[in-house]
């Protein structure tokens, strides 16, 4: 626009321009050579193709993306909030639900975090830290077949869609068996887990290995050498190394650009230092590098999962004290799941003492002495952190996540703008973004 009369301002609804003055001639005339081609889309909020309740504003001209942002908060989870109005024990079933797909991550975050406050980090027993490393590999493993399977949906493939979903039930099953739910679990818990692992648990995952195994190369056939999935996937999405670094962009988007970054290898957690595995990377900075990426860390996390079987030796799943130990010793009732009925007439019959501190853990939860923490661990989407604060009390002052999600989703716009429209949904799947880790 030349004329200092009128202003073009941009709608959902196109172009107004705002006139202030000046010959009205000129002002058509202006207004008349302004591309008409260009409008603006709404993609989304819907739930399917656009990862949960993601709203993409689209400036188009013809079939090209010009312009592209995220219109993000339709969740409305208050997830963080509603952390400080629940003691530290109690945090862990909100947490679970945040990126409802890679619920063992977010449980495990939050929870080093905590006991980085109490102290108590070198006293997580050995069979509770091995347990822990063998859920979120398995948990990385339904997370990148959600990925591939709800990808390759949308690019058409829907062979690859059900595949994906027919071995991520199967991972699922193991979750019921361990943790008696299939998602959101709220099994790790401030100094272990909340229970151990039931009988035959072992046994069952080694067949699910199995399982795996055989059926993780008909990927590969079904997509790796696809000249239709290729050519759906190949230079799209671009993002080189400097475009992830500036937008601090981690997990596959990164090592699709050659770094191989990853927390369990620069910053180990958990013991990850003593298994043995590969970070790979690819030099394709696209989404179909992307995929190779997550299909070669499937095979890695089941290496990983092979050694926390092998590795597993009796032991306790909770630190000793008892002040923070809670829930202790749960048995299958009448009513559920509670403390065994021994336990309770051991604390009751026997120790004033111990029936004290029992009552006043389940009612007012522990305390954690003033300070502030933050604790990383490599999700399957990339960096998930959490900062947590404690004034000292039985309930946490602040909560807050560096969640994967949320930080990636900035590539977007990189990603698309100068594309085409069709190539937006491969851009974004390929970053893979859980809504319920944006909106917390």
């Amino acid at each position: 626009m030349t004329t200092p009369h009128a202003t073009p301002r941009a709608t959902t609804e196109g172009t107004v321009y705002t006139v202030t003055g000046g010959d009205w001639d000129e002002v058509v005339e202006t207004a008349a050579k302004s591309d008409d081609e260009r409008i603006i889309v709404n993609m989304g909020p819907q739930h399917p193709s656009t990862h949960g309740v993601l709203r993409l504003i689209l400036e188009i001209e013809g079939e090209t993306v010009t312009e592209a942002r995220c219109g993000i908060g339709y969740l409305h989870t208050g997830i963080e909030k509603n952390l400080e109005f629940r003691n530290w024990t109690q945090g862990t079933t909100f947490v679970t639900r945040m990126d409802y797909l890679t619920s063992f991550f977010n449980e495990t975050a939050y929870c080093r975090a905590v006991e980085t406050l109490l102290g108590i980090e070198d006293d997580i027993p050995d069979r509770a830290n091995v347990i822990r490393v063998l859920l979120m590999e398995l948990n990385r493993l339904s997370s990148h077949l959600v990925c591939i399977a709800t990808g390759g949906m949308e690019l058409g493939a829907t062979t690859i869609m059900i595949y994906g979903f027919r071995d991520r039930e199967l991972i699922l099953d193991a979750y019921e068996l361990i943790t008696g739910l299939r998602m959101n679990h709220a099994y790790i818990r401030p100094g272990g887990l909340a229970q151990d692992l039931p009988p035959g648990a072992v046994d069952h995952l080694r067949e699910l290995l199995k399982t795996l195994r055989k059926n993780l190369p008909e990927y590969d056939a079904l997509a790796t050498g696809n000249p239709i999935f290729k050519a759906r996937m190949q230079n799209v999405g671009y993002l080189d190394l400097a475009g992830c670094m500036a937008l601090g962009a981690t997990g596959p988007i990164l090592r699709s650009a050659g770094l191989p970054h990853d927390l369990r290898k620069t910053d180990p957690y958990c013991g990850y230092e003593t298994y043995e595995f590969d970070i790979p990377t690819a030099e394709t900075c696209d989404a179909y590098g992307r995929f190779l990426i997550r299909l070669e860390e499937m095979r890695q996390s089941l290496r990983i999962v092979e050694q926390c079987l092998d590795r597993l030796e009796p032991g306790p799943v909770m630190v000793g004290d008892k002040k923070i130990a809670w829930p202790a010793q749960l048995a299958l009732g009448p009513d559920g799941l509670g403390n065994s009925l021994d336990h309770i007439k051991n604390i009751m019959g026997t120790s004033m003492e111990a029936l004290i501190h029992h009552f006043k853990l389940v009612t007012e939860g522990f305390r954690v002495p003033p300070g502030q923490a933050y604790a990383a661990v490599e999700s399957p989407k990339g960096e998930l952190g959490v900062h947590v604060v404690s004034d000292g009390g039985t309930r946490p002052y602040r909560v807050h996540f560096r969640d994967p999600s949320f930080t990636n989703l900035q590539s977007m716009a990189a990603m698309c703008e100068g594309g085409q429209v069709a190539d937006v949904i491969v851009a974004v799947a390929s970053i893979d973004p859980v809504m319920g880790g944006v909106d917390r």
